[in-house]
């Protein structure tokens, strides 16, 4: 996977060539003040006034509605201000207006599937400005996109790219989860098809198995295959109720795009997949009793305790010690006191 294929999956590349295919969507402009509050770990959710800050802000207390919001640094003892973005927050809320007032978030490449959990719905379903930067700053896979886009390409020796950071918001569509399926695309070959949401069993995928593999290589042969920029790639499609077959997303061929049921070392070894039967490998979870656990489950762990178990921050290892050694001495101390009372 090289830096130039990263790029050429971005939104604002592929979305243009696909639009007809694909879920309406809006790009914005990212801008730098923004970037920077979405790295910025001493402040959470921005006060700025869009429509659900200021409804929220009218239901509390006079007192609450007048006080800025403001967040302490226990370690630097310093007060930050959540910032505010007018300009942009207006822009925003015209756009969630125009593509009916619920929409999906993401940036260049990644959503912020793993922040779900923190949304009081645990959806992504946004209204607001404040909805979005909730989850964009929980969201690990939205830190990687602004911190190391390029993390896992073969090229590190050459410069990165110059691209532009933007805030793509997609209509709200309830989609069913068991209609999702990924495809891998080898040498503009459809190679292999995998169960998006591979840690449940869907009993319709195993009725019509045939039929969803042949209506997603239709749609590829009719409207994908050669008309993207590379000829290896990864997109996402969603059949619905009505058999038809739209265009979710496109992601690069690579490590950084979870391979779900193959394995990246089976999907790049010379198409091998592919030549073992005449059209691609289809692959789900065909029973319960290989359901699985989500992958996202474990970013709901506070990062606290994940350092614990793994022993990567020592000094949290050492006051976490210290910690169970004093409530020890103090559970000690309290049973010597109860054993010397007097009955």
């Amino acid at each position: 996977m090289k830096k130039e294929q990263v790029v050429n999956c971005q939104f604002s590349v592929w979305y243009p060539i696909f639009k007809k295919y694909t879920i309406k969507s809006l790009i914005l402009p990212l801008p730098q003040n923004v970037i920077d509050y979405l790295l910025d770990d001493g402040t959470l959710v921005v006060s700025g006034s869009d429509h659900n800050t200021q409804q929220t802000h009218t239901n509390n207390s006079d007192s609450d509605a007048e006080e800025d919001i403001q967040w302490s640094d226990d370690e630097t003892t310093s007060t930050v201000t959540a910032p505010e973005f007018p300009e942009f927050t207006s822009k925003v809320l015209e756009a969630i207006n125009a593509l009916g007032g619920r929409v999906f978030p993401k940036l260049n490449w990644s959503a912020p599937r793993d922040a779900n959990w923190i949304a009081l719905n645990s959806s992504l379903q946004c209204h607001s400005l404040s909805d979005i930067f909730l989850l964009f700053k929980s969201s690990d896979f939205i830190t990687h996109d602004l911190t190391q886009p390029f993390l896992h390409c073969s090229d590190q020796d050459s410069p990165d790219p110059v691209f532009n950071y933007e805030l793509v918001l997609r209509k709200w569509s309830e989609l069913i989860p068991g209609g999702e399926f990924r495809c891998f695309v080898k040498e503009n070959k459809l190679i292999a098809i995998s169960q998006r949401d591979y840690t449940q069993y869907y009993h319709h995928i195993l009725k019509q198995e045939e039929q969803i593999c042949q209506a997603i290589q239709e749609f590829f042969s009719q409207h994908i295959q050669y008309k993207f920029l590379d000829e290896d790639f990864v997109f996402d499609v969603y059949r619905d109720s009505q058999g038809r077959v739209w265009l979710i997303d496109l992601n690069p061929f690579g490590e950084v795009t979870d391979s779900l049921l193959f394995s990246w070392e089976e999907l790049t070894s010379g198409g091998e997949i592919a030549h073992q039967q005449e059209g691609p490998a289809f692959r789900y979870t065909n029973s319960e009793v290989t359901v699985q656990p989500s992958p996202c489950l474990s970013y709901r762990i506070p990062r606290d305790f994940v350092d614990l178990s793994t022993g990567e921050d020592a000094y949290k290892l050492i006051d976490f010690l210290k910690l169970t050694k004093s409530q020890q001495e103090e559970s000690e101390e309290e049973e010597e006191e109860e054993e010397n009372a007097p009955q």
